[in-house]
């Protein structure tokens, strides 16, 4: 198996690096789509387009007599609305359009996976290939659940994986439980009164306002939830008048940033908090805040059972030292949740650093590393055949 992979990385190579050339953005991934469903096609698979918009899922039947078993190997397509500043020969043509995460590197794999069952189908069950879009914050993944994917192609498991350049390439983690958290928008708007700079007791001042709501808001995951529990809420953007306007204080001033968990009942808390708080501050000054909590991912959480499968196969397959267990949940998110959600499963890190030298995810300067692409193929590869024999 590992020969098959390594003797097509050239190819797969030019194929990933056509990826990057071309990125698109979540749920217009329409280039991206249709080079997928031309290779589906060349190796005879079957699919199914159009779930979550562009989402596709091929099936692979194996030759032997069908045992009822069937499990799902997925992977993202999209990118990122950044410009890229790298100055390799497959930079973005794009423009404000980047593959910044790796999603390109993940559909090659899965591409990988589909050229090797086309030429080994001596198992017995199915495996579905799903390519699924708009992974960044569109939330592909819970459209293509909404649109049936487990009802129209039920399985017993499903396995996705994330280059991960945190670790050396070459490595691979999987987590019990909690992998990367939930995904919560926080949006505010203070709504006071405008005025001249010079006779600032005429107005009820937003500037002043946000200086005193965004060190109570920060207060929060410190001092209301359990320092045992993994939390992160923070401001990232403030926007309220105009540089040049110096004597003007503004109506209003507009807040957004993010909060993170892994617990339910800690975000419950976080968002009753973020009201509370802002209400009562509202009050004080005789103002008004709006408060906006979006719930967009939830936490992606493994199945155990499926986690420690995972570990079994990487240990069972790759030499001693490749499974690296030191890797802690990511503060991240990651809508692959909506499927671990819906059928048991796991996500897989796929080490892809290269040294002192990695670009982090989301990095201008990020290229996926194609040397994991043999790694990758082979790991989905396994996970896939031994699920399907797993008694």
């Amino acid at each position: 198996m590992e020969s098959f992979f390594s003797d097509q990385l050239n190819e797969l190579k030019a194929l990933r690096h056509d990826f990057h050339r071309n990125p698109e953005l979540g749920f217009k991934e329409e280039r991206t789509a249709s080079k997928v469903k031309e290779i589906l096609t060349t190796l005879g698979f079957p699919f199914v387009s159009g779930l979550g918009v562009t989402g596709i899922v091929a099936t692979v039947e194996g030759a032997l007599p069908d045992n009822g078993k069937r499990v799902g190997l997925r992977a993202d397509m999209d990118a990122l609305p950044m410009y890229e500043k790298s100055n390799h020969d497959h930079c973005s043509e794009n423009l404000g359009c980047m593959h910044a995460c790796g999603h390109d590197g993940h559909t090659t794999i899965l591409l990988a996976v589909a050229k090797y069952l086309a030429e080994n189908r001596d198992f017995s069950g199915i495996i579905y290939l799903i390519f699924q879009p708009a992974e960044e914050r569109g939330g592909g993944g819970r459209e293509m659940v909404k649109d049936g994917l487990f009802e129209r192609f039920p399985m017993d498991a499903i396995f996705g994986l994330h280059n991960w350049p945190y670790i050396d390439a070459g490595k691979i983690a999987v987590l019990d439980g909690p992998a990367m958290s939930s995904v919560d928008i926080l949006e505010l708007e203070i709504k006071g009164v405008g005025g001249h700079g010079g006779t600032p007791h005429l107005t009820k001042d937003p500037i002043r306002i946000a200086g005193t709501l965004i060190p109570a808001l920060h207060s929060i995951v410190s001092r209301e939830i359990d320092p045992k529990e993994p939390a992160v809420l923070s401001l990232c953007s403030i926007q309220a008048g105009q540089l040049s306007a110096f004597n003007v204080i503004p109506d209003t001033a507009q807040l957004s940033g993010t909060v993170r968990t892994f617990s339910k009942v800690v975000q419950d808390r976080i968002q009753e908090s973020v009201e509370r708080i802002s209400a009562g501050i509202a009050a004080s000054f005789g103002a008004e805040i709006k408060v906006d909590y979006q719930r967009i991912f939830p936490a992606t959480v493994n199945d155990v059972e499926k986690a420690q499968f995972v570990r079994d196969t990487i240990k069972a397959i790759f030499p001693q030292g490749t499974l690296d267990e030191t890797v802690k949940p990511s503060m991240a998110g990651e809508d692959f949740s909506f499927m671990l959600n819906a059928c048991p499963g796991a996500y897989i890190f796929l080490g892809s650093g290269k040294g002192v030298n990695s670009e982090p995810l989301h990095s201008p300067f990020f290229d996926f590393n194609d040397d994991v692409i043999p790694i990758g193929g082979k790991l989905l590869v396994s996970i896939a055949l031994r699920a399907l024999n797993d008694n």
